[in-house]
Protein backbone atom coordinates (compact mmCIF):
# COMPACT_ATOMS: atom_id res chain seq x y z
CA UNK A 1 0.00 0.00 0.00
CA UNK A 2 1.35 3.28 -0.83
CA UNK A 3 0.65 6.19 1.85
CA UNK A 4 0.86 9.68 0.51
CA UNK A 5 0.98 12.76 3.10
CA UNK A 6 -1.76 15.15 2.01
CA UNK A 7 -1.11 19.08 2.39
CA UNK A 8 -2.82 21.79 0.98
CA UNK A 9 -4.50 19.57 -1.89
CA UNK A 10 -8.01 20.25 -3.16
CA UNK A 11 -10.65 17.46 -2.15
CA UNK A 12 -8.50 15.90 0.36
CA UNK A 13 -10.58 15.95 3.23
CA UNK A 14 -13.60 14.36 0.92
CA UNK A 15 -10.81 11.88 -0.05
CA UNK A 16 -10.01 10.83 3.56
CA UNK A 17 -13.45 10.47 4.33
CA UNK A 18 -14.37 8.28 1.38
CA UNK A 19 -11.07 5.73 2.39
CA UNK A 20 -12.91 6.20 6.23
CA UNK A 21 -16.66 5.00 4.91
CA UNK A 22 -14.65 2.39 2.96
CA UNK A 23 -13.50 1.14 6.04
CA UNK A 24 -9.94 2.08 5.68
CA UNK A 25 -7.59 4.07 8.38
CA UNK A 26 -6.51 7.53 7.98
CA UNK A 27 -3.94 9.30 10.06
CA UNK A 28 -4.97 13.15 10.77
CA UNK A 29 -3.12 16.44 12.14
CA UNK A 30 -4.99 17.77 15.82
CA UNK A 31 -4.02 20.33 17.74
CA UNK A 32 -2.44 17.83 20.55
CA UNK A 33 -0.89 14.78 18.53
CA UNK A 34 -1.39 13.22 15.19
CA UNK A 35 -4.38 10.77 15.28
CA UNK A 36 -4.99 7.09 13.59
CA UNK A 37 -8.60 7.17 12.96
CA UNK A 38 -11.69 5.13 11.88
CA UNK A 39 -15.48 4.60 11.63
CA UNK A 40 -15.92 4.52 15.29
CA UNK A 41 -19.27 2.31 13.58
CA UNK A 42 -17.13 0.07 11.96
CA UNK A 43 -16.07 -3.12 14.22
CA UNK A 44 -13.96 -3.99 11.42
CA UNK A 45 -12.30 -0.61 11.29
CA UNK A 46 -11.61 -0.11 14.68
CA UNK A 47 -9.95 -3.57 15.47
CA UNK A 48 -7.64 -2.89 12.44
CA UNK A 49 -6.65 0.13 14.49
CA UNK A 50 -5.45 -1.87 17.28
CA UNK A 51 -3.85 -4.19 15.17
CA UNK A 52 -1.61 -1.50 13.39
CA UNK A 53 -0.75 0.02 16.50
CA UNK A 54 -0.28 -3.34 18.19
CA UNK A 55 -2.20 -1.66 20.92
CA UNK A 56 -3.32 -4.04 23.83
CA UNK A 57 -6.90 -4.87 23.66
CA UNK A 58 -8.34 -2.94 27.02
CA UNK A 59 -7.00 -0.03 26.23
CA UNK A 60 -9.82 2.25 25.09
CA UNK A 61 -10.09 4.27 21.84
CA UNK A 62 -11.42 8.09 21.83
CA UNK A 63 -13.99 9.46 19.09
CA UNK A 64 -13.34 12.61 17.58
CA UNK A 65 -16.41 14.51 16.01
CA UNK A 66 -17.25 17.76 14.60
CA UNK A 67 -17.89 21.05 16.50
CA UNK A 68 -21.87 20.61 15.16
CA UNK A 69 -22.02 16.97 15.82
CA UNK A 70 -25.07 15.68 17.64
CA UNK A 71 -23.62 13.32 20.27
CA UNK A 72 -26.74 12.91 22.39
CA UNK A 73 -27.69 9.94 20.57
CA UNK A 74 -24.38 8.80 21.65
CA UNK A 75 -24.19 9.56 25.37
CA UNK A 76 -26.86 8.59 28.13
CA UNK A 77 -27.59 12.01 29.34
CA UNK A 78 -24.85 14.26 30.98
CA UNK A 79 -24.45 15.91 34.31
CA UNK A 80 -25.01 20.06 34.63
CA UNK A 81 -21.34 20.74 34.52
CA UNK A 82 -20.62 18.85 31.47
CA UNK A 83 -22.53 21.23 29.37
CA UNK A 84 -20.54 24.34 31.31
CA UNK A 85 -17.38 22.36 30.40
CA UNK A 86 -18.49 21.58 26.75
CA UNK A 87 -19.54 25.30 26.39
CA UNK A 88 -15.76 26.83 28.01
CA UNK A 89 -13.15 24.27 26.39
CA UNK A 90 -14.68 23.14 22.91
CA UNK A 91 -13.51 22.80 20.71
CA UNK A 92 -10.45 21.97 22.34
CA UNK A 93 -7.55 19.05 24.15
CA UNK A 94 -10.62 18.09 26.38
CA UNK A 95 -11.96 14.35 26.06
CA UNK A 96 -14.99 13.96 28.28
CA UNK A 97 -16.46 10.47 29.26
CA UNK A 98 -19.94 9.93 29.33
CA UNK A 99 -22.66 6.72 29.68
CA UNK A 100 -22.56 5.14 26.50
CA UNK A 101 -25.43 4.32 24.43
CA UNK A 102 -23.90 1.44 22.88
CA UNK A 103 -24.26 2.66 19.50
CA UNK A 104 -20.95 2.70 18.05
CA UNK A 105 -18.44 -0.43 17.93
CA UNK A 106 -18.19 -2.49 21.31
CA UNK A 107 -14.62 -2.23 20.71
CA UNK A 108 -14.13 1.66 20.88
CA UNK A 109 -14.32 1.24 24.34
CA UNK A 110 -12.96 -2.23 25.17
CA UNK A 111 -16.41 -3.72 26.81
CA UNK A 112 -16.96 -0.77 29.12
CA UNK A 113 -20.08 1.07 29.24
CA UNK A 114 -18.86 4.68 28.76
CA UNK A 115 -17.72 6.39 25.79
CA UNK A 116 -14.71 9.21 25.28
CA UNK A 117 -15.76 12.04 22.94
CA UNK A 118 -13.24 15.16 22.45
CA UNK A 119 -13.87 17.93 20.02
CA UNK A 120 -10.43 18.76 18.35
CA UNK A 121 -9.75 22.74 17.45
CA UNK A 122 -7.51 21.64 14.76
CA UNK A 123 -8.99 23.24 11.72
CA UNK A 124 -7.88 19.85 9.47
CA UNK A 125 -9.19 18.06 12.10
CA UNK A 126 -12.37 19.74 11.74
CA UNK A 127 -12.90 19.86 8.29
CA UNK A 128 -12.26 16.13 8.03
CA UNK A 129 -14.65 14.76 10.49
CA UNK A 130 -17.22 17.48 8.84
CA UNK A 131 -16.71 15.57 5.49
CA UNK A 132 -17.20 12.13 7.53
CA UNK A 133 -19.59 14.03 9.66
CA UNK A 134 -19.33 10.39 11.94
CA UNK A 135 -17.74 9.43 15.12
CA UNK A 136 -14.01 8.73 14.30
CA UNK A 137 -12.34 6.34 17.10
CA UNK A 138 -8.26 7.90 17.21
CA UNK A 139 -5.52 6.76 18.85
CA UNK A 140 -2.64 8.78 19.20
CA UNK A 141 -1.26 7.70 15.37
CA UNK A 142 2.14 5.98 16.50
CA UNK A 143 3.01 2.18 16.96
CA UNK A 144 2.16 1.37 20.57
CA UNK A 145 4.14 2.68 23.37
CA UNK A 146 6.25 4.84 20.94
CA UNK A 147 6.88 8.68 20.91
CA UNK A 148 3.11 10.34 20.00
CA UNK A 149 3.57 12.02 16.91
CA UNK A 150 3.69 15.96 16.08
CA UNK A 151 4.39 15.80 12.52
CA UNK A 152 3.12 14.07 9.78
CA UNK A 153 6.58 12.49 8.76
CA UNK A 154 6.55 10.88 12.58
CA UNK A 155 3.30 9.14 11.60
CA UNK A 156 4.67 8.06 8.57
CA UNK A 157 8.39 6.80 9.65
CA UNK A 158 5.68 4.58 11.81
CA UNK A 159 2.75 3.74 9.22
CA UNK A 160 4.36 4.19 5.55
CA UNK A 161 3.06 1.31 3.47
CA UNK A 162 0.51 0.40 6.18
CA UNK A 163 -2.39 3.23 5.63
CA UNK A 164 -3.22 5.27 2.42
CA UNK A 165 -3.31 8.78 3.88
CA UNK A 166 -1.84 11.28 6.39
CA UNK A 167 -3.69 14.64 6.32
CA UNK A 168 -0.85 17.21 7.24
CA UNK A 169 -1.80 19.75 9.36
CA UNK A 170 1.92 20.90 10.44
CA UNK A 171 3.84 20.55 13.54
CA UNK A 172 0.71 20.34 16.54
CA UNK A 173 0.75 23.35 18.92
CA UNK A 174 -0.29 21.49 22.16
CA UNK A 175 1.99 18.87 21.91
CA UNK A 176 0.90 16.53 24.55
CA UNK A 177 -2.76 14.32 24.71
CA UNK A 178 -5.68 15.47 25.66
CA UNK A 179 -6.86 15.83 29.25
CA UNK A 180 -9.36 12.65 29.39
CA UNK A 181 -12.50 13.78 32.17
CA UNK A 182 -14.91 11.29 33.64
CA UNK A 183 -17.93 12.92 33.50
CA UNK A 184 -20.53 9.88 34.81
CA UNK A 185 -20.22 11.36 38.65
CA UNK A 186 -21.44 13.90 40.51
CA UNK A 187 -17.94 15.78 40.09
CA UNK A 188 -15.76 15.16 37.09
CA UNK A 189 -12.84 13.17 37.67
CA UNK A 190 -9.53 13.59 35.62
CA UNK A 191 -8.38 9.71 34.57
CA UNK A 192 -5.57 11.65 32.36
CA UNK A 193 -3.79 14.97 32.68
CA UNK A 194 -3.29 17.40 29.57
CA UNK A 195 -3.21 20.95 28.33
CA UNK A 196 -6.35 21.47 30.22
CA UNK A 197 -5.29 21.50 33.85
CA UNK A 198 -7.62 20.40 36.96
CA UNK A 199 -7.22 24.00 38.22
CA UNK A 200 -9.29 25.20 34.53
CA UNK A 201 -11.60 22.25 34.99
CA UNK A 202 -12.83 23.54 38.47
CA UNK A 203 -12.92 26.70 37.88
CA UNK A 204 -16.22 25.91 35.67
CA UNK A 205 -17.29 23.01 37.64
CA UNK A 206 -16.55 24.04 41.15
CA UNK A 207 -14.89 20.94 41.78
CA UNK A 208 -12.60 18.51 40.33
CA UNK A 209 -10.94 15.22 41.43
CA UNK A 210 -7.98 13.22 39.91
CA UNK A 211 -8.56 9.59 39.20
CA UNK A 212 -5.81 7.13 40.80
CA UNK A 213 -6.16 3.72 39.15
CA UNK A 214 -5.79 1.04 41.48
CA UNK A 215 -3.84 -2.38 41.03
CA UNK A 216 -5.29 -4.93 38.74
CA UNK A 217 -8.24 -2.37 37.29
CA UNK A 218 -9.11 -2.06 33.92
CA UNK A 219 -7.62 1.82 32.52
CA UNK A 220 -10.96 3.41 32.29
CA UNK A 221 -8.93 5.80 29.42
CA UNK A 222 -5.99 5.38 27.19
CA UNK A 223 -2.48 6.96 28.97
CA UNK A 224 -3.27 4.90 32.13
CA UNK A 225 -1.49 1.78 32.11
CA UNK A 226 1.48 0.81 30.17
CA UNK A 227 4.36 2.40 29.35
CA UNK A 228 3.96 4.98 26.94
CA UNK A 229 5.43 7.55 24.58
CA UNK A 230 9.28 5.65 24.73
CA UNK A 231 12.33 7.00 22.40
CA UNK A 232 14.16 3.74 20.68
CA UNK A 233 17.34 4.26 22.48
CA UNK A 234 18.46 3.51 26.07
CA UNK A 235 16.74 5.99 28.67
CA UNK A 236 18.02 7.06 32.11
CA UNK A 237 15.81 9.91 34.63
CA UNK A 238 17.23 11.53 37.17
CA UNK A 239 16.70 14.72 39.77
CA UNK A 240 19.58 16.96 39.06
CA UNK A 241 22.42 18.33 36.14
CA UNK A 242 25.16 16.40 38.78
CA UNK A 243 23.55 12.86 38.17
CA UNK A 244 22.90 13.45 34.66
CA UNK A 245 26.26 14.75 34.15
CA UNK A 246 28.26 11.40 35.53
CA UNK A 247 25.45 9.46 33.85
CA UNK A 248 26.64 11.26 30.63
CA UNK A 249 30.42 10.66 31.09
CA UNK A 250 30.15 7.23 31.90
CA UNK A 251 28.16 6.41 28.55
CA UNK A 252 30.52 8.64 26.83
CA UNK A 253 33.44 6.56 27.76
CA UNK A 254 32.37 3.21 26.57
CA UNK A 255 31.52 5.37 23.34
CA UNK A 256 28.25 6.02 22.97
CA UNK A 257 26.72 9.13 21.97
CA UNK A 258 24.64 10.45 25.17
CA UNK A 259 22.14 13.74 25.15
CA UNK A 260 20.54 15.12 27.73
CA UNK A 261 16.93 16.33 27.53
CA UNK A 262 16.29 19.34 30.44
CA UNK A 263 14.38 22.55 30.85
CA UNK A 264 16.06 25.60 29.74
CA UNK A 265 17.61 26.93 33.33
CA UNK A 266 19.12 23.16 33.57
CA UNK A 267 21.44 23.41 30.20
CA UNK A 268 24.65 25.72 32.00
CA UNK A 269 25.06 23.30 34.54
CA UNK A 270 25.85 20.75 31.97
CA UNK A 271 29.10 21.89 30.86
CA UNK A 272 28.59 21.84 26.94
CA UNK A 273 27.52 18.33 27.68
CA UNK A 274 25.50 17.74 24.37
CA UNK A 275 21.88 18.49 25.53
CA UNK A 276 18.09 18.96 23.85
CA UNK A 277 16.45 22.46 25.48
CA UNK A 278 12.78 21.28 26.40
CA UNK A 279 12.38 24.96 27.41
CA UNK A 280 11.53 27.17 30.41
CA UNK A 281 7.78 27.10 30.55
CA UNK A 282 5.11 24.12 31.07
CA UNK A 283 3.55 25.09 27.65
CA UNK A 284 7.06 25.04 25.79
CA UNK A 285 8.08 21.53 27.45
CA UNK A 286 4.32 20.59 26.36
CA UNK A 287 4.71 21.38 22.75
CA UNK A 288 8.65 20.03 22.56
CA UNK A 289 8.68 16.93 24.32
CA UNK A 290 7.47 14.53 21.36
CA UNK A 291 9.62 16.19 18.95
CA UNK A 292 12.53 15.90 20.75
CA UNK A 293 12.17 12.57 22.03
CA UNK A 294 11.79 11.40 18.63
CA UNK A 295 15.11 13.51 17.14
CA UNK A 296 16.65 11.95 20.60
CA UNK A 297 15.74 8.39 19.21
CA UNK A 298 18.22 9.08 16.12
CA UNK A 299 21.09 10.55 17.56
CA UNK A 300 21.88 9.22 20.95
CA UNK A 301 22.76 5.88 22.31
CA UNK A 302 21.63 6.87 25.63
CA UNK A 303 18.71 9.76 26.33
CA UNK A 304 18.87 11.30 29.80
CA UNK A 305 16.40 13.26 31.05
CA UNK A 306 16.44 15.35 34.08
CA UNK A 307 13.04 15.86 35.79
CA UNK A 308 12.09 19.85 35.49
CA UNK A 309 11.73 22.07 38.10
CA UNK A 310 8.70 23.88 36.68
CA UNK A 311 5.54 23.06 38.44
CA UNK A 312 1.80 23.55 38.35
CA UNK A 313 -0.30 24.51 35.47
CA UNK A 314 0.17 21.72 32.53
CA UNK A 315 3.32 20.51 34.40
CA UNK A 316 1.13 17.61 35.41
CA UNK A 317 0.74 16.27 32.13
CA UNK A 318 4.21 17.14 31.22
CA UNK A 319 5.47 15.05 33.50
CA UNK A 320 3.49 12.35 33.38
CA UNK A 321 4.68 11.96 29.70
CA UNK A 322 8.05 12.07 31.14
CA UNK A 323 7.69 9.66 33.24
CA UNK A 324 5.97 6.91 31.20
CA UNK A 325 8.70 7.65 28.32
CA UNK A 326 11.72 7.25 30.81
CA UNK A 327 9.83 4.34 32.19
CA UNK A 328 9.36 5.76 35.93
CA UNK A 329 5.66 4.26 37.75
CA UNK A 330 3.14 7.35 37.33
CA UNK A 331 -0.38 6.83 37.61
CA UNK A 332 -3.24 9.70 36.46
Amino acid sequence: METRILGRTRGRFDEAAAFLKAGEVVAFHTETVYGLGANAFDDEAVLKVFALKGRPADNPLIVHVHGDYDIAPLIDGEPPYAAALRAAFLPGPLTMVYPSTGKVSKYVSCGLNTLAIRVPSSPVAQAFLRAADLPVAAPSANLSKHVSPVTAQHVYDDFHGRIPLILDGGACSGGIESTVLDCTGEIPQILREGLVTREMIASVAGDCGIYRRKEGERPKSPGMAYKHYSPRCETAFCRSAEEANAIYDREKARGGAPCILCESGAIAALGGRAALDLGGTGEEMAQRLYALLRRAETAATLLIGIEPRVRGGVMAGVMNRMLRAFGGDHET
